[in-house]
């Protein structure tokens, strides 16, 4: 799904209005209908207090419509304008003038906060004051305004994007936005609703079609992406009938000392379990029976050294390696990287410990081949690229960094990015189970069996990404959060890829809707 910027809205606003010979009232009208079509189909006319707050701008004039056709249906709706300004837009007073038409309750204007009304627990608001064309502080009396709705303890329903909450930047003060439960926004959800500063303002979302140019939304490049199954199932490389091992590639996994072979193990076990044909992990020896009697699977090679990796050379060809898992960022270490680096062509997937030894020796990043692809935790990006002012600040820092050195980078968190360029992947499986040792190796490892068997490396970032997560999605309605394991992600990935061609469950059909003609 694209993630439209605010200056694409503009633009695709615009547009819709010249192509479908409207005007940018009758857009309006559109989708504040949506919005009640929205509601009305969930609240059916229970009389549950409605508090509708409009602005004095465009998303205030979608609340007034929206006020507008809750009266003519017969619900219990009280109207505020927030009087902020003497600047109103045309189709806001357009939408003032038509709600009073239908009703002699006009909309309570407010001033300051003597003037906010009382609102219970059990009420609705509809938060209408400020949309995505934001781009002033908000006045402290509707800062005012704003905590009383929190205090209230009301369902709030936010209109395309929670009042105070930019688009582009970060939130100076949490008091200056509105916390929704709900928000519903306009032809694609936005950005912010899924960076950690700034995901806590809307408890869910859902996207309303308002009936933008459909050549508009199809043509539009955007730098944002959402990732879902529908995203990630074009990319998916079906099986031939008689296809064998050697056609899904050899990775190897490069990595541990002594006490973290399990990470090692862990890897290569995701290697295989994605799908890749065969895998070898390069240890130090004391892991060899350790990983010979865990995992049969695996092809073991071991470095000369006891206890850490001192010196990378293997026989053997591989066709993706992933490096730093469990490694340490030992001296030793650290220079047969380097030697490993200078002599290697091989696609190359790094983490943990591999990252930490990039951030100590930063001219090591000119050895790496393109699209080589990170996957740092928010530490070991640090490190990579230098502390950062805010979640906008840090996306930016990762795209110059990605587009200068020509690589992938995966932000892990609750919605992982995977940053390639100036182009943002974001993903939308996973849950807090993953927040568990090891989960991390895992990930590497389903990107490099996913690289193993000739996915392109980004594509393999964001299929990797996904399947992890939705692995853990699976898993977890079995072991919950707390016992949810790293092993249990890789346990899970052959339903995560059968998820992939499951269709969702149809509800169970009315007796009225059955066909009685015959």
């Amino acid at each position: 799904m694209k993630v439209f910027s605010k200056e694409q809205i503009y633009e695709g606003d615009k547009l819709t209005a010249e192509r479908q010979q409207i005007s940018s009232t009758d857009l309006m009208e559109r989708a504040g209908t949506q919005i009640f079509n929205w509601m009305h189909a969930r609240m059916q006319g229970a009389q549950v207090p409605i508090h509708v707050f409009c602005g004095i701008g465009n998303n205030g004039g979608d609340g007034l419509v929206l006020a507008r056709h809750m009266v003519t249906h017969g619900y219990n709706v009280n109207t505020y304008v927030i009087n902020c300004s003497d600047k109103r837009s045309k189709d806001f007073l357009v939408n003032y003038d038509r709600i009073k038409n239908v009703t002699k309750k006009w909309p309570t204007l407010l001033s300051c906060s003597e003037d906010f009304p009382e609102i219970h627990p059990d009420d609705i608001i509809v938060d209408a004051v400020f949309g995505i064309g934001l781009n002033r502080s908000v006045d402290d009396w509707v800062k005012g305004l704003f905590v009383h709705f929190r205090n209230s303890k009301a369902f709030t329903l936010s209109i395309d994007i929670p009042s105070g909450l930019y688009t582009d930047k970060a939130v100076e003060d949490e008091n200056a936005v509105v916390w929704a439960g709900f928000t519903l926004s306009f032809a694609s959800p936005k950005l912010v609703f899924f960076l950690p500063e700034t995901a806590k303002y809307t408890v869910q979302w859902e996207v309303l079609d308002i009936g933008l140019d459909q050549e508009f939304l199809f043509n539009t490049q955007t730098e944002v992406e959402l990732i879902g199954k529908h995203e990630v199932l074009p990319n998916y490389i079906p099986r031939e009938k008689f296809a064998h091992k050697g056609q899904f590639g050899h990775a190897l996994i490069i990595g541990g000392s002594y006490g973290k072979i399990g990470a090692v193990t862990l890897t290569s076990r995701a290697v295989l379990s994605t799908g890749a044909g065969l895998v070898s992990a390069y240890i130090p020896k004391c892991g060899y029976n350790a990983i010979q009697a865990s995992f049969p699977e695996a092809m073991v090679i071991t470095d000369t050294d006891e206890e850490k990796i001192t010196d990378i050379t293997f026989d053997i060809e591989p066709t993706v390696i992933g490096f730093g898992i469990g490694a340490g960022t030992n001296t030793k270490t650290a220079y047969a990287f380097e030697t490993f680096l200078k002599s290697n062509k091989v696609p190359l997937v790094i983490d943990a410990d591999g990252i930490n030894l990039l951030s100590k020796k930063k001219t090591l990043l000119k050895l790496l081949p393109e699209q080589t692809i990170l996957t740092p935790h928010p530490k070991e990006l640090e490190r990579l690229i230098g502390t950062w002012k805010n979640d906008f600040d840090k996306l930016k820092k990762v795209k110059t960094f990605s587009k200068k050195h020509n690589l992938i980078l995966i932000i892990k968190g609750a919605n992982t990015i995977t940053v390639f360029d100036n182009k943002l992947y974001v993903n939308t499986t996973g849950n807090p189970g993953l927040a568990t040792a090891g989960s991390g190796d895992v990930l590497t490892g389903v990107i490099t069996g996913l690289i193993s068997q000739r996915y392109n490396p980004l594509i393999a970032a964001i299929f990797g990404v996904y399947l992890h997560g939705r692995s853990a999605d699976i898993a977890v309605e079995d072991f919950g959060y707390q016992s949810l394991i790293a092993s249990h992600i890789i346990d899970y990935l052959g339903e995560a890829y059968i998820d992939l061609f499951k269709q969702p469950e149809q509800p169970p059909k009315h007796l009225d809707d059955e066909d009685t003609s015959k």
